[in-house]
């Protein structure tokens, strides 16, 4: 697998364009998507029986439907996922099925689509269990269970254990059995998600935790899945997980499972992250440049309305910097890099828990573009109009071709909705 993150700290191209032409053509700040990358990503991890894309991490219809055209899946977690999906192209029928719908509660839009688009579900309470059954019994389903621990780059990004929300906990596994039996619901699949941006260590420990599960479900079990949470490297000390023996850690096991069970079992694979981060760069402009007692700033357009991990989790992103001038600098200066929102908060260079830190960067000037990198991952897609900012244009670079697969938002696109009573 390669890695495209620039080592030097400056930046001319993203996949090729000069980054200079980009901005010409687009108003800053913007996102950039290399589909080569993508595509990448996806090719990986074809030992699976099926890569299931979970959308939430970038939802663009664009990159739902280069992820069709080569061969994943998609997940969705709510009625507006199941709309893009289908809007990319996916369709409802299909062995094993394009769409599946996994959530801890059916609100009544999501329910009345499920039922509508007759998609399968994965269900992450015993309330979901009830509430199917009651309007379509018989119907076949898959259960995410919380294996009773988590792991993730962050406590926010942990999505098992006691202190997470996320699925049936494993302890009760028998009782949703007996909810599902009520209603003639039969559970062909399991599923477990630890967390996002987790290590082999704990990825691993699902195995074990999959395989009690499904010694609890018996032999209607078809479908194991191993969940998302494959971390990508945002700093150079980190390092890629061992996809092969990830693999083959699953592969034992459900080589196990379908020698007890005398069946096939289908091995499923949920990436989000590590499919879209890497390919992904917000570019933004260098506004301001100003010291404030010993620390120098470099304040860019781009704010947390466009980028929010930084404030969310304190997460690192590779930053680099494309001189407008084309004259790179040899001299580095350590830099806090902060947005143009009205909120202290609103800064890129910081760790978790709110703590300012500072960067090594080249020197710049006004106008120069600051890119940050590994931005495809959970950057446009928690977007948002704090301060009545814009939501950012989204690029998608293919063969050498731009393509704008979101425009920028406008401000009358913005208020649209808003109405001043009579």
């Amino acid at each position: 697998m390669s890695d495209n993150r620039s080592t030097t700290r400056l930046r001319t191209q993203i996949a090729g364009i000069p980054v200079a032409q980009l901005s010409a053509a687009h108003p800053t700040p913007f996102y950039v998507y290399d589909q080569a990358k993508i595509v990448e990503r996806i090719e990986d991890l074809k030992a699976f029986d099926v890569v299931r894309y979970a959308q939430k991490a970038c939802s663009n219809i664009a990159v739902l439907d280069i992820c069709r055209r080569h061969g994943a899946l998609v997940d969705a977690v709510s009625a507006g996922e199941i709309l893009r999906a289908e809007a990319a192209g996916f369709v409802a029928d299909g062995d094993p099925p394009p769409i599946v719908y996994t959530a801890d509660i059916f609100d009544q839009q999501a329910l009345e689509l499920v039922l509508d688009r007759n998609l399968h579900v994965n269900c992450g309470s015993t309330d979901m269990l009830e509430q199917l059954g009651k309007k379509d019994p018989g119907r076949s389903v898959t259960l995410r269970i919380n294996p009773g621990f988590g792991h993730g780059h962050s406590q926010k990004t942990n999505t098992g254990g006691s202190q997470s929300k996320h699925g049936i906990w494993h302890t009760e596994l028998e009782k949703s059995l007996q909810v599902a039996e009520q209603y003639d619901l039969k559970v062909v699949g399991l599923h477990m998600h630890i967390g996002s941006g987790t290590d082999l260590e704990h990825l691993s420990q699902v195995v074990t935790a999959m395989e009690q599960s499904a010694q609890v479900v018996g032999d209607q079990l078809g479908t194991i899945s191993a969940g998302g949470g494959l971390p990508i490297p945002y700093q150079a000390e980190e390092e890629y997980v061992d996809l092969a023996a990830y693999f083959d850690l699953w592969d034992a096991a459900r080589h196990r499972l379908e020698k007890q069970f005398g069946r096939k079992i289908h091995l499923e694979i949920e990436p989000g992250r590590y499919l879209v981060a890497e390919a992904g760069f917000l570019v933004a402009e260098i506004r301001a440049i100003k010291r404030m007692g010993d620390n120098w700033f470099y304040l860019v357009d781009a704010g947390f309305n466009d980028l929010a991990r930084p404030i969310l989790y304190g997460s690192y992103h590779p930053m680099t910097i494309c001189h407008r001038n084309g004259a790179p600098s040899a001299a580095m200066r350590e830099v806090v890099v902060g947005g143009p929102l009205c909120e202290s908060g609103d800064i890129f260079t910081q760790e978790e828990g709110g703590f300012v830190c500072t960067r090594p960067l080249p020197e710049a000037e006004l106008g120069d573009w600051l890119i940050i990198e590994c931005a495809g991952a959970y950057g446009a897609v928690m977007g948002s109009n704090y301060n009545s900012k814009p939501l950012a244009a989204e690029l998608l670079i293919r063969d050498g071709q731009v393509h704008t697969i979101r425009a920028r938002q406008t401000f009358e696109q913005m208020t649209g909705a808003e109405r001043i009573p009579d």
